[in-house]
């Protein structure tokens, strides 16, 4: 039977309940339980805005580099085939099959657990191994799928297309097996360290473009091949770095492989049902690439500038509340803690609201400053502002939905449902398709950024429809006073945004004038968004949420 949810609290009483020494009676989370997963999902957005910051350092040079051109284009064409797959293998599919049966097979010993550890890795490092020859083998085929006839009747555009996709196929393999190794460490409620990894990828991404162009020139070699051998090295490291954590947990002893054991196939068997299902942003993302590439030269890098900067709040908020959410769900639900798991599935789904409603807010207000700030430098001029800057627009439509994804999808796997986020997916590509096949010739390359957010929100309301069956929760669940007081104090908080930005000059030639424009105003909104929370009544989350930072730091 269903257990019960009654009387939640407002969100301004969330840190008096993780204070409380008492059972929290009506949210059904015990405060141990609230306290690690606030404190995880803190460690692990620090991290992970490191990481961020980094990625987001290295866009920008490339911005000023190579700017938004056919060349970049062939980057991204090439780079979007691994980075794909690494969705499906990696964070997608894979982690949510894994993370609830290796959180099981703990129970049972540290030497189960690093037998199924082990003999997954061999199984992950085969199959992934397997992908990297083929996509070797058949690049240029894949290549003319992926992309339109423009695209490919430039022969020297394509043929780096190929080279750079060949070059950096192996990726795929070594950044599987290090989120594998990443999940292993989250179930051990080590979620900084291993968060810290993709930013030794970032890194290297840096060093290899200040450092190889020039050498590449000499070779007679195009410089943007720099941005394949860094993708190479930095998936490799992103991998080795997190093995000396591995060692700390005692995990590295082999106490034997069994490639076909039960909890191997259960996890391939929810593995493959599920890739659909985690793959529906990466479909979109293809079918976006393949229209982009038949409308104008530079497209699809004004759509993957603009993808990055939506990423920003998502990378470091979304994920960050998803992945402690995983962890910390399936734990409590396989514990047959059924209250507590859903107060957890609860607390992830106002957490990324709170922090994701206003960073769309504030982003909607300064989109152009965004972009300007960020890319409009180098080779990045003043009409790739204006092209990536409609792109954001209709991406930021979807920004909570992607949030709310990486808590909600996970979810089904650990309530052993795989198969719903695989049907729903289905669904919402095709929904994309068509979509972007209408209107794309109306509205041109922006309209697909616009059909990846309705995708991603057609999605997120199926999942919220059937986990209210399959959970027996109550309309309050999704529902409560503080969902309205959040969408309330977001709204005023781009009116703030959106007011302080028209006092200042509009100076798209000047980056210092832009970036005091920008910072003055996402002040002023994050000022007001804080203000009405606190009229409101829910100004005690931010104040106590960040006393404990500071105090933990």
């Amino acid at each position: 039977m269903a257990a019960r949810l009654v009387n939640y609290p407002s969100l301004g009483n969330y840190w008096k309940l993780v204070k409380s020494d008492r059972v929290v009676q009506n949210i059904g989370m015990t405060r141990e339980h609230r306290k690690n997963f606030l404190l995880s999902s803190i460690k692990m957005a620090v991290a992970t805005l490191s990481s961020r910051v980094l990625g987001f350092a290295r866009e920008i040079l490339m911005a000023k580099l190579f700017g938004a051109s056919g060349l970049t284009d062939a980057y991204q064409i090439a780079f979007r085939i691994p980075n794909m797959l690494r969705d499906l293998f990696a964070e997608g599919s894979f982690s949510s099959a894994f993370v609830p049966i290796f959180t099981s097979a703990k129970k049972d010993g540290d030497e189960h657990a690093r037998k199924l550890l082990w003999s997954m890795a061999i199984v992950l490092l085969a199959i992934t191994s397997i992908v990297c020859l083929l996509i070797f083998i058949f690049a240029p085929q894949i290549i003319q799928v992926l992309t339109n006839e423009l695209f490919t009747s430039d022969v020297n555009r394509f043929e780096l297309s190929v080279l750079l996709t060949r070059m950096m196929s192996p990726f795929l393999a070594f950044v599987s097996v290090a989120a594998l190794f990443m999940g292993v460490l989250n179930t051990y409620k080590m979620f900084f360290a291993p968060a810290m990894a993709p930013a030794v990828f970032n890194i290297i991404m840096i060093i290899a473009m200040v450092t190889l162009p020039k050498y590449l020139e000499a070779k007679n070699l195009h410089p943007i091949i720099s941005l394949g051998i860094g993708v190479l090295v930095g998936g490799f490291f992103q991998m080795l770095i997190q093995v000396p954590m591995l060692f700390s947990k005692g995990l590295v002893k082999v106490d034997g492989i069994d490639l076909f054991s039960s909890d191997v196939k259960e996890i391939l068997k929810r593995m493959s049902i599920g890739t659909i299902g985690v793959a529906a942003t990466q479909i979109n993302l293809l079918v976006s690439t393949f229209l982009a590439t038949g409308t104008v030269v530079g497209a699809v890098s004004w759509l993957q500038y603009a993808f990055r900067l939506f990423q920003f709040p998502v990378g470091i908020l979304g994920v960050s509340i998803g992945n402690s959410n995983l962890v910390y769900f399936s734990e409590l639900w396989r514990g047959g803690k059924e209250d507590e798991a859903k107060a957890a599935l609860q607390t992830s789904y106002i957490t990324s609201l709170f922090v994701l409603m206003p960073a769309m807010a504030l982003m909607f207000a300064l989109a152009q400053d965004c972009v300007a700030i960020s890319f409009q430098r180098g080779a990045f001029g003043l009409d790739d502002t204006k092209m990536v800057t409609e792109a954001l627009y209709a991406y930021l439509f979807g920004l909570p939905f992607y949030g709310l994804y990486k808590v909600f999808s996970p979810s089904f796997y650990t309530l052993d449902k795989p198969k719903i986020p695989v049907i729903i997916s289905s669904i919402a590509v095709g929904i994309n398709i068509v979509f972007c096949f209408s209107l794309v010739g109306t509205y041109g390359f922006k309209i697909l950024a616009m059909g990846t957010s309705v995708s991603m929100i057609f999605i997120i309301l199926v999942q919220s429809i059937l986990l209210f069956k399959l959970l027996d929760l109550r309309l309050n669940f999704f529902f409560p006073l503080r969902f309205f007081k959040i969408g309330l104090s977001s709204l005023l908080a781009f009116y703030a945004t959106q007011y302080v930005r028209g006092h200042f000059p509009n100076n798209i030639f000047s980056t210092l004038d832009n970036l005091a424009a920008f910072v003055t105003a996402a002040c002023a909104g994050a000022i007001a968004y804080v203000i009405v929370l606190s009229v409101l009544g829910d100004y005690v989350l931010i104040q106590r949420f960040l006393n404990k930072i500071i105090r933990r730091n």
